[in-house]
């Protein structure tokens, strides 16, 4: 089992990447769901929802990018390529949904 002190700076990042991105998702989605709820007419509900399903689906794009800045400033050159192919991969899936 690993300590703090044992974990890298990447490692925390990454941590920090994931934690903030549910956390905010999680206002949003708790946000929206309280306007819809005590104001079923207020357009802003749904928005704050959507907005908070948007973060949240975005937050694992999120650590990738931050995998490939950190493996690349460690030098770490092998999984620089692979977290680099699979960042292209998730923004080729991007293109070919905004295209559909």
């Amino acid at each position: 089992m690993t300590t703090a002190p044992d974990t890298s700076r990447l490692e925390r990042t990454l941590g920090v990447v994931l934690r903030t991105g549910a956390l905010a998702s999680t206002v949003l989605l708790a946000a929206g769901l309280a306007v819809a709820l005590g104001r079923p007419s207020a357009a802003l509900g749904p928005v704050l929802i959507s907005a908070g399903l948007c973060l949240l689906m975005a937050t694992p794009a999120a650590r990738v990018i931050a995998s490939v800045i950190g493996y690349a400033t460690e030098r770490d050159w092998t999984f620089f390529a692979l977290t680099a192919t699979v960042l292209v991969i998730l923004l080729g899936s991007l293109l070919v949904a905004l295209r559909g």
